[in-house]
C-alpha cells in the first residue's frame, strides 16, 4: 500500500478571491466545465452525506443531474436509506472531489423534492432499462443473492417490454439548496487555498446573500 506514505506536490497555482465569481453556484458550473474539458472520470458524481434519525451519518456516491440558481440536482429511490435519511434530516452534504486537478468543491445545505413533474422530466429522459431498474429493485433492502437480482430484473423488463415506462410514486428528485460552498484547491506544503461561500435560510426558506471568506488550510 504504497499510497500511504506518498505525499504529493500539489503545485503552486493559486486560488484567490479575485478568480471566483460573486455567485457560487455559477462558479461551481465553471469549474465543472473545466472538469469536463480535463476528461476527469464521471466530474459529476458526489459523495452525498445524510443524517438518520438515529443521528448515525452514512456516505454515499451519487451522480449530479441538473444545477441551476436553485440548487444541485439528484435523484433516487424515495424509500432508500439516503431517502429515508432525508426525510428525517434534511440536512446533507456533497462533495466533489476532481483529484488530478487538485480540486475540491464541498456544499452543505437542505435537500427537499422537486415537484412531481420535474421528476417526471427526468425520469422520462433516462435510459429505458434505467427505468425499468426503478421498478425491479427494491433500493437498499436485502436480497438473497445476485440471481434473485437478475430475475426481478427480467421480469421487470418482460412487463414493460416494448412501452413506456411511467415513474414509480417512490422514486424521484431532490434539490439540495446550498447554505454553503466551499472552492478547495492544493497547494504545496500542505498550504492549500479555501474559499468559502455562506448564507443563511430565513424563516420563509429562501436564502439570504453570500458572504465570502478565506479558510486557513
Amino acid at each position: 500500500m504504497d499510497s500511504l506514505n506518498r505525499h504529493e506536490d500539489y503545485g503552486q497555482e493559486a486560488l484567490d478571491e479575485t478568480h471566483l465569481g460573486a455567485d457560487p453556484i455559477e462558479q461551481f458550473k465553471a469549474w465543472l466545465i473545466e472538469a469536463e474539458a480535463a476528461d476527469i472520470y464521471e466530474p459529476n458524481a458526489f459523495v452525498l452525506g445524510t443524517v438518520d434519525e438515529l443521528n448515525q451519518s452514512r456516505s454515499r456516491t451519487v451522480l449530479l443531474k441538473g444545477v441551476d440558481n436553485r440548487g444541485f440536482f439528484f435523484a433516487t429511490n424515495y424509500l432508500s436509506r439516503k431517502g429515508e435519511a432525508v426525510a428525517a434530516n434534511p440536512s446533507v452534504s456533497a462533495a466533489f472531489g476532481w483529484y488530478s486537478m487538485y480540486r475540491q468543491v464541498l456544499i452543505q445545505g437542505v435537500a427537499e423534492k422537486v415537484a412531481p413533474a420535474e421528476s417526471d422530466d427526468y425520469f422520462g429522459s433516462r435510459p429505458h432499462e434505467s427505468q425499468v431498474a426503478a421498478w425491479s429493485s427494491h433500493q437498499s433492502q436485502p436480497i438473497n443473492n445476485r440471481a434473485a437480482l437478475d430475475d426481478q430484473f427480467s421480469e421487470a423488463l418482460t412487463k414493460f417490454d416494448g412501452q413506456d415506462v411511467p415513474r414509480p410514486e417512490y422514486w424521484g428528485g431532490y434539490l439540495i439548496i446550498p447554505t454553503r460552498i466551499e472552492f478547495w484547491k492544493g497547494r504545496s506544503n500542505r498550504m492549500h487555498d479555501r474559499i468559502e461561500f455562506v448564507r443563511e435560510l430565513d424563516v420563509t426558506g429562501a436564502p439570504t446573500e453570500w458572504k465570502v471568506q478565506r479558510l486557513q488550510p
